[in-house]
């Protein structure tokens, strides 16, 4: 099947002067072990940190550098570059090898990397200024979801039951769903005088910050 890397570019809205190069972003090492994405992915890691860093450098100007940390990494992530992959679509336009020759799921990592890639690709084919329109148009609202205090939940909500109550918020796992390579935990907080506040993530630690940060907004600490 011919893949439209044309409405890839209408999606992002970049017409690339050399077409080779957006395939290449997009090609798997699986499907060509010698003309593959790999060192193009490499840059677009450090483009989109370049671009991430001056952002957040912008917004924040008098933020401590260990909460710039933690808002950058939140930023640059696999997670959020495969939330950019799948809104994109990049699915539809990835080469890799199906040895069954039937058209298959593209794994997670497959799709951030590629994600990354095509950064890469952006940049190299129009220079720095189109692919920090690129990043800051299609990450703008992980930017402003970018807030520390859902990251930080655990440790708020401990300090505030610590300082009110004299006990720590108690957590219990209410279930694990799921395959073993992709689970999904739903995770309960309870401080003395609130109800059961649950929250899910790929990880305990995920869950256990969402239900934190949930219970935080009802008390209003957030």
């Amino acid at each position: 099947m011919k893949i439209d890397y044309q409405n890839l570019e209408k999606r992002i809205k970049i017409n690339f002067r050399n077409k080779d190069l957006l395939i290449k972003s997009l090609t798997h090492k699986s499907f060509n072990k010698d003309n593959n994405n790999e060192k193009i992915e490499f840059l677009g890691d450090r483009v989109l940190g370049l671009v991430m860093a001056k952002k957040l450098l912008e917004i924040y100007p008098n933020e401590k550098e260990g909460i710039l940390d933690k808002k950058f990494a939140s930023l640059v992530n696999k997670k959020t570059c495969l939330q950019i992959a799948n809104k994109l679509d990049l699915q539809r336009y990835i080469l890799t090898l199906d040895l069954r020759n039937k058209k298959k799921m593209i794994e997670d990592k497959v799709l951030a990397d590629s994600c990354e890639a095509l950064i890469g690709s952006i940049y190299l084919d129009k220079g720095f200024s189109i692919v920090e329109k690129f990043i800051l148009d299609f990450w703008s609202t992980h930017i402003k979801d970018s807030i520390i205090t859902q990251i930080d939940a655990k440790t708020k909500l401990q300090e505030y039951s610590l300082k009110k109550f004299k006990k720590l918020p108690i957590y219990k796992i209410i279930s694990n769903t799921g395959p073993r390579h992709k689970p999904l935990f739903k995770i309960g907080v309870k401080l003395v005088d609130t109800k059961l506040f649950t929250g899910n993530g790929k990880s305990k630690k995920d869950a256990e910050q969402h239900a934190a940060f949930l219970c935080l907004q009802s008390i209003k600490k957030i």
